[in-house]
């Protein structure tokens, strides 16, 4: 929080972080507006975030509103989520969300309301660079919650404008802040992965959003093709997975290839999901592009994953190669590779194929 304290809009769930992001601000001088989002949810699920937020924002003295964003939030997340794992890809709707739909509601907001600033309760922090490179998206403090490579795809009409109260604290300290000051979240459960599906079962809100047709019967193929099983929908695999493959064998198999044109779900042993390379498009850069075509960097391919080093090749404005010096476990296509230079994002891109694997099983 080091811009000067003026007025500011806080997306408010109900939940802590966000809640004491808002609470954070307000302590420190702010003109705090609350905003919350309306999304597709049932009318219990509904009804409890919005009084949730009614009672923050009570406790707080701040005013809120609400913007019904379903039907956007439909079409930029929801149905390419289910898109793409018929196509045989693992999606990342967070990431999607916080540049599509989130932060351009927030700014929106901000415009149309005369307020300066935007905020979010994500743990990540911004920095200062040159006229050319614009506000630094960081690494927020806590290096176990750290959320900067879900917000890799904003821009700096996004950047410029965003305050992040919890980037300078750990997820335990905004707990026991809250209880110090009563915030009345601790009856809130953690938000879910998936905001938008119920158990984290995506196979279930796949199939009962394309209907029984989706569950189309295939085979699961060894790599050289030799038939070990059948599946009932190739939607329900992704990269790495071990279980649900009905498999018999003495060592487990993994899922390393989803082909949903021929319906076949490829397994192989533990050590073929091991490989060094990946390549990303549509990727976006936080500040002007690297000088040079290979620079020494570090990246993430899924956000548990721990950054490693490696090399950043650019193969085009939008494309890029990344090769790791280590082996790197089930490189999977629709998650984002996330480049760092030490905590500062570089930017990120989609990943859209593992280039080498370290053992052809």
């Amino acid at each position: 929080m080091k811009a000067k304290p003026t007025s500011v809009v806080v997306a408010m769930s109900g939940g802590l972080d966000s809640s004491m992001g808002a609470a954070l601000l307000k302590t420190a001088g702010w003109e705090v507006h609350g905003l919350h989002f309306l999304l597709p949810a049932p009318a219990l699920i509904t009804d409890a975030r919005i009084k949730a937020v009614q009672r923050v924002a009570e406790h707080l003295q701040i005013p809120f509103e609400m913007i019904d964003i379903r039907e956007d939030f439909e079409r930029l997340i929801i149905e390419p989520f289910v898109d793409a794992y018929v196509q045989g890809i693992t999606p990342n709707p967070c990431v999607r969300c916080n540049a599509l739909v989130k932060f351009e509601c927030l700014l929106r907001y901000a415009k149309e309301n005369g307020i300066h600033f935007i905020a979010t309760g994500h743990y990540a922090r911004l920095g200062t660079g040159d006229e050319d490179s614009g506000v630094e998206l960081l690494r927020g403090s806590d290096g176990h919650k750290d959320q900067s490579y879900f917000l890799h795809r904003l821009r700096q009409a996004h950047l410029s404008r965003a305050v992040f109260p919890l980037g300078e604290i750990t997820k335990d300290e905004a707990k026991y802040q809250a209880r110090e000051m009563g915030l009345p979240v601790h009856s809130i459960p953690e938000s879910q992965e998936i905001c938008f599906i119920r158990e984290n079962d995506y196979r279930l809100f796949v199939e009962t959003r394309r209907g029984p047709g989706v569950n189309k019967i295939g085979n699961i193929i060894s790599v050289d093709g030799a038939k070990l099983g059948e599946h009932s929908g190739a939607f329900r695999y992704t990269i790495g997975q071990r279980h649900g493959l009905g498999i018999a064998s003495s060592r487990p198999y993994y899922v390393i290839e989803v082909r949903p044109e021929t319906k076949e779900v490829v397994v192989a042993r533990k050590e073929a999901l091991f490989s060094r390379r990946v390549e990303a498009d549509r990727f976006h850069w936080i500040g002007r592009k690297p000088a040079k075509r290979v620079i020494e960097v570090q990246a993430q391919i899924r956000y548990r994953h721990r950054a490693a080093s490696g090399s950043l090749e650019v193969i085009s404005p939008d494309e890029v190669r990344f090769t790791f010096d280590g082996l790197q476990w089930a490189v999977t296509p629709g998650q984002a590779l996330v480049c760092y230079d030490g905590d500062r994002v570089i930017g990120g891109g989609w990943i859209k194929r593992n280039t080498e694997t370290a053992i052809k099983a």
